[in-house]
């Protein structure tokens, strides 16, 4: 299995939000609205958006490939560009989506692994994300990682407002 992660820039940004809205989709569609996913995918994952995120010098995207495939990517966030401010000495993890077909290779631990490197090399003693309550794949995998949940925070689809556990690992 041939593995690359790619830096990704507004060249990308086609790729991005396919990536986006696909495993997005995949993931939370059962147990949510039609409703609510159009608007979230439509909102969170639109052109004007992404192109703001990519550009934006506190946050990082990599798309991962597999075999030449895309099949996920990273999302990391560091100062105002976080979703909660925690401190200049964290690092968040914003997402880790990978499509349902390339679940369970160990594609995970890479997309970690790289955001691990990258908070190093941005000397944050810290990482942390958010994580839907529900999602007990996901908590079961940031467990396994090293995180331990440290709050809560509100995230909206569409007008329901859901929980999230943050999740933190100190480096």
């Amino acid at each position: 299995m041939n593995i690359r992660l790619i830096q990704c820039t507004t060249e990308s940004l086609d790729a991005l939000q396919t990536i986006s809205r696909d495993t997005f989709y995949e993931t939370f569609h059962e147990q949510n609205s039609e409703e609510s996913m159009t608007d979230y995918l439509n909102d969170a994952f639109s052109v004007e958006k992404l192109t703001a995120e990519i550009k934006n010098k506190h946050s990082l995207f990599k798309l991962l490939y597999v075999n030449e495939e895309l099949a996920g990517y990273l999302k990391i966030n560091t100062e105002e560009a976080q979703s909660e401010q925690l401190g200049q000495e964290t690092l968040e993890v914003e997402r880790i989506y990978i499509l349902n077909r390339f679940q369970k290779l160990g594609l995970g631990k890479v997309l970690m692994n790289e955001a691990i490197k990258l908070a190093h090399e941005k000397n944050k003693n810290k990482i942390w994300l958010g994580v839907w309550e529900k999602n007990l794949n996901a908590i079961a995998f940031y467990e396994k990682a090293g995180f331990e949940k440290t709050g809560s925070h509100s995230f909206f689809m569409g007008e329901e407002e859901q929980k999230d556990f943050i999740m933190t690992k100190h480096l």
